[in-house]
């Protein structure tokens, strides 16, 4: 089950979804992402159930499509789940977000999707392997408008705040935010994570 990040369609995970192996029957889900976050996390959960039944699944999700899968599964706890994999996901809130939502335009832009830029805690608490693939290249909107991110981030979310208590491995990749879900280095992580629950 493959899902995006904010402003992305479901397309948007194709590039990741070729390079791994056909054995894995690929599921994408959209999601309108200025609309209330938490309403989304129901929708997920439906969708999930319907178009999964009873049978575990891998999940991925980049940015806020990853945070929509954490909270979505933690909540849920009769969805079914192999492993779940975070890519360049603000599990933690988002500081960029936060500062985009000073503006009108950034306001406008985020809609009700604001309360998931919010500081929060994180954790995974499920038997399954959860790994998290965080972007150590500040390349990305938020800091070419804001003047920066303190700490290691990749233009949009910092590393500090992709950690998720629980979380089996995390791994820290030199490339920015957009070019994380694009990345044959990161299909590759994802590939042996989704094989052996594993990142190295």
């Amino acid at each position: 089950m493959l899902v995006p990040g904010l402003w992305m369609p479901a397309a948007g995970m194709l590039p990741l979804a070729a390079r791994l192996p056909r054995a894995y029957a690929k599921r994408f889900y959209g999601y309108r992402g200025r609309d209330s976050f938490e309403a989304n996390v129901e929708r997920f959960a439906r969708f999930a159930r319907e178009a999964l039944g009873e049978a575990p699944a891998h999940f991925i999700g980049h940015s806020l499509g990853g945070a929509l899968i954490l909270d979505t599964l933690s909540r849920h706890t009769d969805i079914r789940v192999a492993s779940a994999l975070l890519i360049g996901a603000p599990a933690r809130g988002c500081l960029a977000g936060r500062r985009f939502a000073r503006g009108r335009f950034g306001r406008w832009m985020l809609g009700a999707s604001q309360s998931r830029m919010l500081e929060r805690e994180a954790a995974w608490r499920r038997p399954q392997p959860l790994g998290v693939v965080a972007g150590t290249r500040p390349l990305g909107l938020g800091a070419a408008l804001q003047g920066g991110l303190p700490g290691e981030n990749d233009g949009v979310v910092r590393v500090e705040e992709t950690a998720v208590d629980g979380m089996t491995a995390q791994a820290l990749l030199p490339l920015g935010h957009s070019l994380l879900v694009v990345s044959a280095r990161v299909a590759r992580i994802a590939e042996r994570f989704l094989a052996a629950g594993r990142l190295e």
